[in-house]
């Protein structure tokens, strides 16, 4: 018999002064039998980041033609496609085909540094992908805030992002290692 996921609720209040953006948020996150609380958490935090009305989470950890996190106009036409840990190059492609906007959480300390190493020359081709490393020390600090019921505020200003359960609070440092052209204009 397979191992069901595990249903996490989240209570994120997110306070992001640069994007004008305050809202609760009553979050339900499936976590996958091999997904870390790490990873959860990212995930948790990338979904902060971008938040807005039609933000929703995807199946991407099980299905390649899926993200983990995504955003959908009305038509159905994909205006944003996140991805978090350390795709394949050949699927972070095929979702700059498909998206408007692609944006990539890597995290894992050195072994995210040589995976972006080892696929840039191949991002550099993508005009629409923007790849974010976040360091070690934030994202394992995220992940003992995890819990099956969180309360959680997320606070963005002057390109520090914060992370907090009323006990604790995590400053997460996002590195940024490629960012996307702007095609619109």
């Amino acid at each position: 018999m397979a191992i069901k996921a595990t249903i996490c609720k989240a209570s994120l209040q997110i306070a992001d002064m640069e994007r004008h953006y305050y809202r609760d948020h009553a979050l339900t996150l499936a976590r996958h039998p091999s997904e870390t609380d790490e990873r959860m958490m990212v995930r948790l935090l990338a979904f902060a980041l971008h938040a807005s009305e039609y933000l929703e989470f995807g199946q991407g950890m099980t299905a390649d033609d899926e993200a983990d996190i995504w955003q959908k106009d009305l038509t159905g036409a994909i205006e944003l496609w996140i991805d978090v840990g350390l795709p394949d190059e050949k699927l972070v492609r095929k979702a700059c085909g498909r998206a408007n906007q692609v944006v990539v959480y890597c995290y894992g300390g050195r072994t995210a540094e040589m995976w972006f190493a080892q696929n840039s020359s191949q991002f550099a081709r993508q005009k629409n992908l923007s790849v974010i490393n976040l360091p070690q020390q934030g994202t394992r600090a995220m992940a003992a805030l995890a819990q099956r019921n969180m309360q959680l505020q997320c606070t963005i200003q002057d390109g520090q992002v914060w992370l907090g359960d009323g006990r604790e609070s995590v400053m997460v440092e996002q590195v940024v290692l490629k960012e996307s052209f702007d095609t619109s204009s």
